[in-house]
């Protein structure tokens, strides 16, 4: 699964040269990259020339990527070509598909996670579509999705641990981070601005309940936390993990970050979740209401959903397929389990106080 920033999810070798990565895809499909920013006067000309045909336009945060032979599938199957619009996080792209839904950017949307799925729907972003190959709406992993959203993909939001300095670090709870031996150690995202810093947000919410999260904070706080703004900030400048360059060990990433930071002829990786602090995060895909090409945009959903696409996901966005049957990678069955017992919260919860308690903590831990 941002400015909300943070979409940059998850880490791997492409993470450093993402821009570059996304500019080869959208090669390979025949399209041009451009900010998803620039794109609201491209898409209002479309619809009023009638362009709107031969191309299907996904708008997506910052860490979507695909092999080049998966995304050739969809061009071959559809006939469409498959133009990516990237924003930055889950958060960011949200934002701008509201301020943009009178002149959608896009047809489709993939990235919407479970944190921000009230936001898009109260705002009427989204067309009534739930494709058919990912089930019935209440086998979705989130209820309320009004039949507008399909699920995707999932993962846990977790602390991640530098094991060359904490060497316990698979272990650790919410509770170890805010011990003394902790201190100036920790790095976390803005949940007001990044989707996973929000997850760990709910995450706490959900160990403390209202009552004694922002209590918990200050905790955090006083032993030093530092917090950014989103994820790459986060991961790559200010964590100590192997393919970083900042000196805090203990950072909010993923589950299945492990597996991508094992040393060139180590045995193991060097970072290991603590499953103990994880959220469950589900990723969604829908079409955007007024799309020049809702048709283009309902294959592109079914499409996501397929076979390649699913056996695709763990290796290109780190994040688990949301078909139970999908492959994993087999350094992913040893060293990115996910968590047993997740801190959760019921999406009507979200919905109804995610704002109360964003603000909470932007006056009372930020302020």
């Amino acid at each position: 699964m941002q400015q909300f920033q943070s979409g940059g999810r998850r880490p791997g070798w492409w993470r450093p040269a993402l821009a570059a990565v996304a500019a080869a895809l959208l090669a390979g499909c025949g399209q041009a990259a451009q900010p998803v920013g620039a794109q609201a006067d491209q898409a209002d000309q479309d619809r009023q020339t009638g362009q709107t045909g031969q191309t299907v336009k996904l708008v997506t945060h910052g860490s979507f990527n695909l092999s080049d032979d998966v995304l050739a599938q969809f061009s071959a199957q559809t006939g469409l070509e498959l133009e990516i619009l990237p924003a930055d996080d889950a958060g960011a792209m949200v934002n701008q598909l509201i301020l943009t839904k009178d002149a959608p950017l896009g047809d489709a949307v993939f990235g919407i996670d479970n944190t921000f799925v009230s936001r898009a729907l109260d705002a009427g972003v989204l067309d009534a579509y739930q494709s058919p190959a990912g089930g019935p709406e209440q086998d979705q992993p989130t209820a309320g999705l009004e039949g507008r959203l399909t699920a995707i993909d999932f993962s846990d939001v977790c602390v991640n641990a530098d094991t060359r300095v904490v060497a316990n670090g698979a272990d650790l709870t919410l509770d170890d981070l805010a011990k003394p031996e902790f201190k100036d150690q920790l790095v976390v995202e803005n949940p007001a601005t990044s989707s996973p810093g929000l997850a760990f947000l709910l995450a706490t919410i959900a160990a403390k309940g209202e009552d004694g999260y922002i209590d918990y904070w200050r905790r955090l706080k006083d032993n030093g936390v530092k917090i950014v703004s989103g994820w790459n900030q986060a991961y790559y400048d200010e964590f100590s993990g192997p393919a970083s360059a900042g000196q805090r060990p203990l950072v909010v990433s993923y589950a299945s970050s492990p597996p991508s930071e094992i040393p060139a002829g180590a045995s193991r990786p060097a970072i290991a979740a603590a499953l103990k602090t994880c959220f469950r995060q589900v990723e969604y895909a829908g079409v955007l209401a007024g799309a020049a090409n809702p048709e283009g945009a309902r294959q592109l959903v079914d499409f996501l959903l397929s076979e390649a696409v699913q056996a695709d996901l763990p290796g290109q966005m780190w994040v688990y397929p949301i078909k139970p049957e999908a492959p994993l990678p087999e350094d992913w069955v040893r060293w990115a389990p996910l968590a047993e017992d997740p801190w959760s919260l019921p999406a009507a919860d979200i919905a109804a106080q995610r704002e109360r308690w964003l603000a909470a903590f932007n006056d009372q831990i930020l302020g």
